[in-house]
């Protein structure tokens, strides 16, 4: 039997560290209280109203957030395939600049497709945006709502 909570188990006894009653980014905290986190938001003219940067920087990785087909304050845009790739590639574009990268910088790309039958179009127009030596990649399909064709996020690296 465990000494600790009476349940019979015979496993290894282990305690949790109790929670923070006032975790990093509670409303009665000031930013002075929060700790370097090591990482730092990229400033962008691309917002959401969902709770989210559109891009992040640690370490020379800058990590760019899910990009659709939305204007800069984050309305869908819709349109057809190509149209929404485009702009969602627009819009990895235009935060890479602000933190003074290009798609060239980029070593990582993660896609979403709504709809399978896409993959050979999606396939031409990367092929646009990158060329040899290609990022690493995944491509995930079936996975988007109906308001969305289209998703992308990357991970880029500052030059040394």
């Amino acid at each position: 039997m465990n000494p600790t909570d009476g349940s019979g188990y015979r496993g290894l006894v282990t305690t949790r560290p109790k929670a923070d009653p006032h975790p990093v980014g509670h409303p009665n905290e000031s930013a002075n209280d929060q700790p370097d986190p090591g990482w730092a938001p990229i400033a962008t003219e691309i917002s959401s109203h969902l709770p989210f940067s559109p891009a992040v920087e640690a370490n020379g990785f800058v990590f760019v957030s899910g990009q659709a087909s939305v204007d800069d304050k984050g309305v869908v845009v819709p349109g057809t395939f190509d149209e929404e790739m485009r702009r969602s590639f627009a819009n990895v574009e235009s935060i890479l600049a602000s933190a003074g990268l290009t798609l060239r910088d980029v070593v990582r790309v993660t896609s979403y497709l709504q709809d399978a039958d896409d993959g050979p179009r999606y396939n031409e127009l990367y092929g646009e945006y990158f060329t040899a030596p290609f990022p690493a990649r995944t491509t995930i399909s079936n996975c988007l709502p109906q308001t969305l064709k289209f998703e992308v996020d990357v991970i880029a690296v500052r030059p040394s």
